[in-house]
């Protein structure tokens, strides 16, 4: 597991450092998430394995863990939310309609991309 996470926060860094360095107008994390990618993408053709979990090593057993605990992370952002709801509170009506406006356009992406796959790999 330690191996696993020092990976993940040697990506991080890696983003981090690449953004502050270059001063790309992307998070640092975002970078890291594409090193990691890329390394897991790589790790794949060398060793010319079709599976993601073997070529992902020993990251894919931590990244399951993180996944299934995901609603966890959101705990804080909400707590902070609730805090400062006196700040929050005369944006909500603007903030909903965002949240509705913003679903239904990743909902729209997803279903055209989906027909779009299905169209190129000839399904019906």
């Amino acid at each position: 597991m330690l191996p696993a996470i020092a990976v993940l926060l040697l990506c991080q860094l890696a983003g981090e450092s690449l953004v502050r360095a270059t001063g790309m107008p992307v998070p640092g994390p975002v970078i890291g998430i594409m090193i990691l990618i890329a390394g897991v993408a790589i790790r794949q053709r060398v060793s010319a394995t079709h599976d993601l979990a073997d070529a992902a090593g020993p990251v894919a057993p931590l990244a399951d863990g993180l996944l299934r605990n995901l609603s966890l992370l959101f705990v804080p952002a909400g707590c902070g939310i609730a805090e400062r709801l006196a700040e929050v509170g005369p944006h909500v009506p603007l903030l909903l309609l965002i949240l509705v406006i913003s679903t239904v356009l990743a909902l729209v992406a997803t279903v055209t991309t989906f027909i779009a796959v299905r169209r190129l790999t000839g399904g019906d």
